[in-house]
């Protein structure tokens, strides 16, 4: 069993930066493959970035590419997401969820646990 806890939500102005943090329960968090995803009102949950059991693999979405990073310390049971250079379009509520498909993975229905969200929100 995995327990998700994210945090490092907020307001900030569009060019601006935020570090998403999550912290994972559980002894066999290093052994599942971790992502991020958001839900804006009215729309539907979807992928924002995501990285392997080992960290060695990342995949992002086209939307946040080249703006997200996301890395996990494994000896600390954390997943964390930079977020640069974020857009009004950045707004939402993110998730930070956990699969036990070790590789990276961007379905939601391959995740097995999810946090409960914290808000980011992007102001023009």
């Amino acid at each position: 069993q995995v327990q998700l806890v994210e945090s490092g939500g907020g307001l900030v102005q569009a060019g601006g930066s935020l570090r998403l943090s999550c912290a994972a329960s559980g002894r066999t968090f290093s052994s599942y493959a971790m992502g991020w995803f958001r839900q804006a009102p009215g729309k539907e949950r979807e992928f924002v970035a995501a990285i392997s059991w080992s960290g060695g693999g990342t995949y992002y979405s086209d939307s946040v590419k080249g703006r997200f990073t996301i890395s996990r310390d494994n000896a600390e049971n954390m997943v964390y997401l930079q977020m640069n250079s974020l857009k009004p379009e950045d707004t939402a509520v993110y998730y930070c969820a956990g699969s036990s498909i070790r590789e990276i993975t961007t379905t939601t229905l391959r995740y097995n646990y999810w946090g409960q969200g914290t808000q980011v929100t992007v102001s023009s």
